[in-house]
């Protein structure tokens, strides 16, 4: 099960091959309702077009929450003359058709696998459709019962958390970044008071293209995982020292765009009736002041990676699921819990909190490794195999000597 929502399921396979997930037994990819190459496909080319030029823009100006909404309603005017019915496009339905697709196969008994989004897809499967389940790996957990706007904020925090405790550690990186969460702040705060211009050349090739870096973008970006972690401490520094090329470029790799590719329109629907309607634009404010005291309120009054959700989900209007989403599972069924340390998408803690009502479950953290684990850490695809095989007791050995990969050290 995929991530996203909305994200494009086959694009997954090359890394669920590498990551030895077919070597002994079969595997089965299924794209979510309203994928792409579903009918109908809920892709949104208008929001792809605003996204690719948003790189120019400033992140939460009311030029750029204009453009995002005019593109939204653009979409959902498209989708629902042609028929579509957006509110049938839900966790409850994707989970059923993956209940239907086991019938269908006349499989007796199958394990689940899902990363971001589909690990909160598994766990409403699990809750709702636990027969034929032999075991549930979730990977970089977004838990059904939790995931809102404002736990966006505490995932993002405790990922920097961890990398500045990582840095810290490391005797090198210590000496040569030794005020990181200090000037990271102090650069938030002034690009969201000054934004930066400049005209970069895409990492994909091509011209170059107009970049807005500002405060939003900044964080943004490294929720994102769009700076390699290894080198995120040397690119803060940078930035400090009048040198912002890296998350430039970093910026820059937003205005290509493959048209079609995201299902926006899933991404909504869900978003749109499980995620926001049980709290209000101050809770997400408050939660980005709770997660980052040091940083601008107008950073922090949007979710990173999900700006305007509200007035968005305002435009999409389809109905509010929360009370029927919002459900901790509680099965025997074994559960694998698999989290990177660096995770700013999904912090890794939301393991331990998920994993309370499933008495049968391991909990296992990779260090260093952010969002989706297992096609980023061999440690983690070991775990994994050893899991499918003996799920009540899977081979966690190679974990207890992982260390993260040695953060970049550039000249002062």
């Amino acid at each position: 099960m995929s991530g996203g929502p909305g994200g494009e399921t086959f694009d997954d396979i090359p890394y669920l091959v590498s990551s030895g997930l077919n070597r002994d037994r079969d595997l089965i990819v299924m794209a979510q309702r309203g994928n792409l190459y579903d009918t109908p496909d809920l892709a949104c080319p208008e929001l792809d077009r605003f996204y690719a030029t948003s790189v120019g823009l400033p992140s939460y100006a009311p030029q750029t929450e204009r453009l995002m909404l005019e593109a939204a309603k653009q979409c959902r005017d498209r989708l629902t003359a042609e028929g579509t019915d957006l509110s049938a496009y839900n966790s409850t339905e994707n989970a059923a058709d993956f209940a239907d697709l086991r019938t269908a196969l006349g499989i007796k008994q199958w394990n689940v696998y899902g990363h971001s989004y589909g690990s909160n897809l598994a766990l409403t499967y699990l809750r709702l459709h636990p027969q034929g389940i032999r075991a549930v790996a979730l990977d970089s957990i977004a838990p059904a019962q939790s995931v809102s706007l404002p736990f966006a904020w505490a995932s993002a925090q405790e990922g920097l958390a961890n990398l500045y405790k990582a840095c810290a550690a490391e005797p090198r990186c210590n000496s040569r970044y030794p005020d990181l969460e200090r000037t990271l702040d102090e650069q938030v705060r002034k690009l969201q008071a000054h934004p930066l211009t400049l005209n970069v050349r895409p990492p994909q090739g091509g011209a170059p293209v107009k970049v807005v870096l500002d405060g939003g973008a900044l964080v943004n970006l490294l929720v994102a995982k769009a700076i390699p972690f290894k080198d995120v401490p040397a690119a803060i520094d940078e930035l400090a020292r009048g040198h912002p090329e890296r998350f430039a470029r970093a910026r820059a790799a937003g205005s290509v765009q493959v048209t079609g590719q995201t299902a926006h329109g899933l991404t909504n629907s869900v978003v749109c009736s499980e995620w926001v309607p049980d709290h209000t634009a101050s809770d997400v404010l408050d939660a980005g002041r709770r997660a980052f005291p040091h940083w601008p309120d107008p950073v922090l009054a949007q979710a990173p990676q999900l700006a305007f959700q509200d007035q968005v989900c305002r435009i999409w209007n389809v109905p509010d699921r929360t009370a029927r989403q919002r459900v901790a599972p509680a099965a025997s069924v074994p559960t694998l819990f698999l989290n990177g340390t660096f995770d700013m998408k999904t912090g890794p803690s939301w393991a331990q909190q998920t994993a309370r009502t499933l008495p049968r479950s391991s909990t296992v953290q990779i260090p260093g490794i952010g969002h989706w684990t297992v096609p980023q850490s061999p440690c983690a695809q070991k775990v994994l195999a050893s899991f499918l095989t003996r799920p009540t007791a899977p081979d966690t050995g190679c974990v207890a000597d992982l260390k993260w990969e040695p953060f970049t050290i550039t000249p002062k």
